[in-house]
């Protein structure tokens, strides 16, 4: 199967853990696919992705003190693959799985989508349970020098036959649940082991060959980041999408760092192969993380936001609880003019100091020029084209029109915001 036509334009969608952390049980993540067929899934957003640790029954419980539980018991079964927790998916008892999940999200015309860590259960390996089609037990294919830093969960899986008979009876099994996408982490970098002894560079090659094996079109998205730019054809090669940051929040300092990152990465977008920016934290979150509260960026934020991220072809995965967004932020989310960049776009960074960015989206039909103002107050900020097409000119966030002078364009753009024109008749 070719990999590059899972995803031909970047994925779209909700993920769990900005607002629920370890906590998503299967009545939220049916709430939030339900609001997302009636009202997102025209736009584009089609993704439904659980997130970390729903094999885990007290996920949650111990929040105060463990963000992932140590030693926890969770639901396992005899091939040492983690199972949903059935106290938190009751539609999983009985050996079930995600599968009935999954079948509802598809009744909903959307795809379904899971988080997995990188690597073999621990609880597996101490346990000593068998590995589906070989003669072996986890305790063979693990390897204890291989862990994550932030995570318990798992070892590493050795580069062996064995090994890679792991991974395929994993990815066989979502499959045969239903599974239209992977979130795997600790897997796109870490920070424990230098580069050339990091286990996660195989148990990629590992997963992709499993995904191949399996007869089902599985997006596999790599986290966390940041991503290696040196690394960028190990990442196109085998992945959809890949972080090129690591856990972005809303916060204006990482949002302005994104433009160096997104300029890193320009080059390395094509069909199937999306640098991703990671979620997008607007509305409610951090429900499950201990403490509730609404996302801090101003409104000119979010739409640097949300432009970056399309102006760059990033995915768009909501952080949100759905059923809670509000107007302001489902206009932010549903914007045609900004969307169709990420379908109808070809773009690149005309300039970037401390202070301003400029990006160009070229259309089959329309040229987009993106002015951000990177600095805390008002600035005007201006950029020389060669040429400045004649014809409808339109700010897409429904701000004022540019000045044009000759072949330069100049807009008055607020302290962390973007204004973002459109030329038609190109």
């Amino acid at each position: 199967m070719d990999k590059n036509k899972f995803a031909v334009t970047p994925p779209m969608g909700w993920n769990s853990y900005d607002y629920y952390d370890t906590t998503v049980t299967e009545d939220d993540v049916r709430a939030n696919a339900e609001y997302m067929a009636k009202n997102l899934r025209q736009y584009g957003y089609e993704y439904v992705v659980i997130d970390i640790e729903w094999y885990s029954n007290a996920a949650g419980t111990r929040r105060d003190s463990y963000q992932y539980i140590p030693f926890e018991d969770f639901e396992i079964d005899e091939y040492s693959r983690l199972q949903p927790s059935s106290k938190r998916f009751p539609s999983s008892a009985g050996g079930k799985g995600f599968g009935p999940l999954a079948s509802y999200v598809h009744s909903l015309g959307l795809k379904f989508g899971i988080h997995i860590m990188r690597g073999i259960p621990r609880i597996a390996a101490h346990r000593h349970l068998q590995v589906l089609g070989t003669d072996v037990n986890a305790s063979d294919v693990a390897d204890p020098s291989s862990i994550c830093g932030w995570n318990p969960d798992m070892y590493g899986v050795r580069h062996t036959e064995a090994g890679q008979a792991y991974y395929d009876s994993i990815i066989q099994m979502y499959a045969d649940w239903g599974v239209d996408f992977i979130k795997c982490d600790d897997i796109c970098d870490s920070w424990m082991y230098p580069v050339e002894r990091f286990s996660g560079w195989e148990e990629t090659r590992m997963l992709r060959r499993a995904i191949d094996k399996c007869g089902r079109a599985i997006v596999l998205s790599l986290s966390p980041g940041p991503a290696h730019v040196e690394n960028a054809c190990h990442y196109t090669q085998n992945a959809n999408m890949w972080r090129i940051t690591d856990d972005f929040w809303d916060k204006w300092e990482l949002l302005k760092n994104m433009f160096w990152r997104c300029e890193q990465w320009q080059d390395h977008t094509c069909e199937g192969c999306w640098p991703d920016c990671d979620m997008l934290p607007i509305g409610r979150l951090g429900r499950g993380h201990g403490h509730e509260w609404y996302s801090n960026f101003t409104d000119d934020e979010l739409r640097t936001m949300m432009t970056l991220w399309c102006v760059c072809r990033s995915p768009l995965m909501i952080g949100t609880d759905l059923p809670q967004l509000d107007e302001r932020n489902y206009r932010l989310l549903t914007n045609p003019d900004i969307l169709e960049m990420l379908s109808d776009g070809r773009s690149r960074q005309l300039a970037r100091t401390g202070r301003e960015a400029v990006w160009i989206s070229e259309g089959s039909s329309c040229m987009r020029i993106a002015l951000f103002n990177l600095s805390d107050e008002e600035n005007e900020i201006s950029v020389r084209l060669p040429a400045v097409p004649a014809g409808e000119v339109r700010e897409l966030w429904g701000a004022e029109a540019c000045r044009i002078d000759g072949d330069r364009i100049s807009a008055d753009v607020p302290g962390h915001g973007v204004r973002i024109y459109r030329f038609a008749g190109q």
